[in-house]
């Protein structure tokens, strides 16, 4: 169970970012270009959303059962480094669920704006912000905290 647990939420993980991404640079073009806010563009609105929210319940079912995600805040190492139980059960809970309230205020912001140019500079705020937020707190293969492959295998 644990094992596909960590695929889903490796693979979700990607979808999640490609969501935020193109909402991203469809943000900066329509603003950038003052193009009209389309149907399309309210539904990868929509969609970064709900992506970043089915990975959100992922991630609570992960933390319930994953022996690296048992919270400790003095879970630091020997030498005073950053922990795989600190990382996982401090840092990377509070930092996703802070990128994920983001992504829904910005995508619940720029559903009620009621200029397109608004809508595209709301989304291209809140969804920046929050993409800064997860790129910081994804357990990368290069990261100096802790390092995850980009692709967990099942």
């Amino acid at each position: 169970m644990l094992n596909a647990l960590l695929f889903l939420h490796s693979v979700v993980r990607w979808a999640v970012l490609g969501t935020l991404l193109f909402a991203f640079y469809r943000a900066y073009k329509g603003y950038t270009q003052r193009l009209p806010f389309t149907k399309g563009t309210d539904r990868l609105r929509h969609w970064t959303a709900t992506t970043a929210h089915i990975q959100l319940m992922l991630g609570m079912i992960l933390y319930t059962q994953s022996p690296n995600a048992r919270f400790s805040w003095h879970a630091t190492g020997s030498n005073g480094q950053i922990s795989q139980p600190f990382f996982f059960g401090v840092l990377h809970l509070l930092l996703m669920v802070s990128a994920i309230v983001i992504i829904t205020i910005g995508s619940a912001m720029a559903k009620r704006k009621p200029i397109d140019s608004d809508k595209f500079k709301t989304m291209l705020i809140w969804f920046g912000i929050a993409l800064l937020i997860i790129f910081i707190a994804i357990p990368w293969p290069f990261s100096p905290l802790v390092q995850r492959p980009y692709l967990r295998s099942f």
